[in-house]
Order: structure tokens, then C-alpha cells, then sequence
């Protein structure tokens, strides 16, 4: 599952996404429209100026705006980014590969194949979307309250 950080990350860009060239969004706004915690919200905001996503400007009409075009940020850059991998399990991660515990030999883990094959289908997906793409709203499951 992702992290919650990962999905606010997302939320947050997202929210950006659609005021693309309307100028610097004020953390405040995006944390109220967004349901994010404010100091958490800053965190985020933060660690996506370091990697580059996300322009800060200070001052009294200072805030937050998308460094790149929606159409150059792919949902895959923000897992990358904030959750490190796209793999399920740690055997399965390209760029922090660990041998999981209490397994078989990597040779001979089929689940470890199916991960792999899961990761890199996942991945080529997820890079293909970006913000600017239209996402479908769905329904909720009958049986889930909405909100």
C-alpha cells in the first residue's frame, strides 16, 4: 500500500496540477482543500522542492507552484520519490533491493518472479500518467460510508 505520505504527496500535486500558471499556491490553501495536515503539508512540500517537482517563493504573496509542466510530472516520479521504490516486497525493489526474511532462495521464489513482473508492469504504467491526464472518479464500494 502507499504510504500516507505518498498519497498526500500526491494530493498535494495534484491540487498544484490544477493551478498550473495561476501563480504560488499558499500552503494554508492547499492543506484545507486537500485534508492535509499543515505541518505535514510543509514536510512534503519541502522534500518535493528538493527533488525538483516544486517551485517555493516567499513573502506575503509567496507559496507553492509546480516546477515543471503537469504534463512532465508521472505519478511514478512521485512514488519514486517519497516511497523510495514500486516494488511490494524488498527482493523485488530495483534501487533498494533487500533479501526478504524468512524467504527461499531468490533463485527460487516464484513470488519474488511474480513481484518483479508485477513491479515492472506497475512502474510502466504509472509512468505513462501524469498530472495533466484526466483521472476517472469511481463510485465507492457499496458497502463504504462515503467521505
Amino acid at each position: 500500500m502507499l504510504s500516507q505520505k505518498t498519497r498526500y504527496s500526491i494530493r498535494a500535486l495534484q491540487h498544484l496540477a490544477d493551478t498550473w500558471r495561476q501563480g504560488p499556491v499558499r500552503l494554508d490553501s492547499i492543506a484545507e482543500a486537500q485534508n492535509i495536515p499543515r505541518k505535514f503539508l510543509t514536510v512534503i512540500l519541502s522534500e518535493m522542492v528538493r527533488g525538483g517537482l516544486v517551485n517555493s517563493t516567499r513573502g506575503r504573496d509567496g507559496g507553492y507552484e509546480l516546477a515543471l509542466s503537469p504534463l512532465d510530472i508521472r505519478y511514478g516520479d512521485i512514488i519514486r520519490l517519497t516511497r523510495g521504490s514500486l516494488a511490494l516486497v524488498p527482493c523485488a525493489a530495483r534501487n533498494a533491493h533487500e533479501h526478504c526474511q524468512n524467504c527461499l532462495p531468490e533463485a527460487e521464489c516464484r513470488l519474488r518472479g511474480l513481484m518483479l513482473t508485477l513491479r515492472d508492469e506497475m512502474a510502466a504504467m504509472l509512468d505513462k500518467v501524469s498530472l495533466a491526464d484526466p483521472i476517472t472518479l469511481e463510485p465507492p464500494f457499496a458497502d463504504e460510508p462515503e467521505g
